[in-house]
């Protein structure tokens, strides 16, 4: 079931909240929550409910090891954290590298071996990730135990199940122990109604209007056709905006639907494409995922410690398997490595530059360069990400070269494609900014300042923006729209 939907807009989300409340407000908190978790089930299992099965083993196993670890002796919690940690890995490297695994040894043996396609599980990249980071918070004691209908609550609450945000159980199991939860609350509702209005907007209108012009580029690669300098630096421009507005409005609307329940989310997602550097960048896309990599993989690899050269191999190896978390193929193992190596040259010349300033202040057009050189490495990242195949994004890439000739008749789409681009993305406010005066997210996430008038007020002005916005989507619902993080 998607968000961006009628059966989902117009009957579960308004019968899940009124069940919820209705209960919550008789007092019965722990049926409440039941309901909830129901819910959240059947909103998982709508696509297909033989994706439950494995989704409730995921759900039992790691609540018994979280269990066995608060009550094991420190040696024993070793060995039941590695135990833990090898099945939840070896149950997601099965779904999602099986059959990438036997390609690739076909490929380099000239094996025949065949395989069963295995069909991936929607989110269990999500929901593993998520209960490994529970069991290793477990076993460092950063967690207390809850009961397992509050664990199930955790792994399914449908607004963050499917793409995230990835969050901690200490993050959102004790928002559910306050009574003032279960109580209808009209700011909650007003607040989240509002960020979930902007998030759909962001997906119909502008995301899903905008992979008409990137995904026939990226088709005609696939196929062989040649395209021009403009042509394919069009298209992949096109692509980072559809992601861009794809990711952001799932992000906006998962924080706007837990709010509506009374919940606060953390911050996924923070005008990436402002980033004048690639670190910066990393410390506003998919925010969640990259404080999972780094505090679960970077730092257990040994993070910055050991002198440099072990510093850019942690980076490079976790990247790399970052990538591979997107997908089983090559092409996101390069993208992980361009990443890699982006975020290698940056942390060098950061060093250089504060021996080359030495304290003095950094000029502006510095920033100016940054971003023009962070946009255009971004964008040449987002090439094998998208593509279908290693030859796909060669293709497009030689042609964004310039390799394959700079002609064509598309040097105005490319001007309006780079015009889209900033005022898109660099000059409007993001949700968190509107929102700032009312706490959208857990933490916030560096929030400029923004004018005031285009800061959110529960006025009737601002209702009736809102209420706009959310028509104009509502009536523009495309049957064929599905996230595009919905995949990884």
């Amino acid at each position: 079931m998607l968000f961006n939907s009628y059966e989902f807009i117009l009957l579960f989300l308004p019968i899940t909240l009124l069940v919820f409340h209705l209960i919550g407000k008789q007092g019965e908190r722990r049926l409440a929550i039941a309901w909830l978790v129901g819910a959240s089930l059947f909103f998982y299992g709508w696509w297909n409910p033989a994706y439950l099965i494995l989704m409730l083993f995921s759900i039992l196993f790691n609540y018994g090891i979280g269990i066995s670890l608060g009550l094991s002796r420190v040696f024993s919690k070793k060995i039941i954290l590695a135990f833990g940690i090898i099945v939840n890995l070896s149950v997601l490297g099965y779904y999602k590298y099986a059959n990438f695994f036997v390609d690739n040894l076909n490929a380099i043996s000239n094996a025949d071996i065949v395989f069963e396609q295995v069909i991936l599980p929607l989110a269990i990249s999500f929901f593993t990730f998520q209960q490994v980071a529970y069991l290793v918070d477990t076993f460092k004691g950063e967690t207390r135990e809850y009961s397992f209908l509050h664990y199930c609550l955790f792994v399914t609450f449908f607004p963050q199940l499917i793409a995230g945000p990835i969050v901690h159980h200490k993050e959102m199991l004790p928002q559910f122990e306050k009574d003032s939860l279960y109580r209808l609350r009209a700011d909650n509702l007003a607040i989240g109604f509002t960020i979930f209005a902007i998030g759909l907007f962001k997906k119909v209108m502008i995301a899903d209007s905008i992979s008409a012009y990137a995904t026939p580029v990226f088709s005609a690669a696939e196929i062989g056709v040649v395209l021009t300098f403009f042509e394919a630096w069009t298209g992949s421009i096109a692509y980072s905006l559809q992601l861009y507005f794809d990711f952001s409005g799932y992000s906006d609307m998962a924080i706007g639907l837990a709010r509506m329940f009374g919940i606060r989310l953390p911050v996924n997602f923070s005008s990436p494409y402002k980033s004048t550097s690639v670190i910066e960048f990393w410390r506003r896309w998919h925010i969640t995922l990259s404080r999972f990599l780094r505090d679960y993989l970077y730092i257990p690899l040994g993070g910055n410690r050991g002198g440099k050269l072990k510093r850019h191999k942690n980076l490079m190896i976790t990247m790399i398997l970052g990538g591979l978390w997107h997908g089983a193929g090559w092409t996101y193992i390069i993208w992980g490595g361009l990443h890699g190596l982006y975020l290698l040259i940056n942390h060098s010349w950061v060093e250089f530059r504060r021996l080359l300033f030495n304290g003095r202040k950094y000029p502006v057009i510095f920033r100016k360069i940054g971003w023009i050189l962070t946009i255009i490495a971004i964008v040449i990242a987002w090439v094998p990400f998208r593509a279908e195949s290693f030859e796909g994004a060669i293709s497009i890439l030689t042609s964004m070269s310039g390799l394959n000739g700079i002609g064509g008749d598309s040097p105005k789409q490319f001007i309006i494609a780079i015009i889209l681009l900033i005022i898109t993305t660099i000059i409007p406010p993001n949700t968190q900014q509107i929102m700032k005066n009312y706490t959208p997210v857990l933490e916030s996430h560096d929030i400029d300042q923004v004018n005031k008038y285009l800061q959110w007020k529960p006025t009737a002005l601002w209702s009736i923006a809102v209420s706009l916005i959310f028509i104009t989507s509502l009536f523009s619902l495309s049957e064929k729209s599905e996230f595009l993080y919905f995949q990884f």
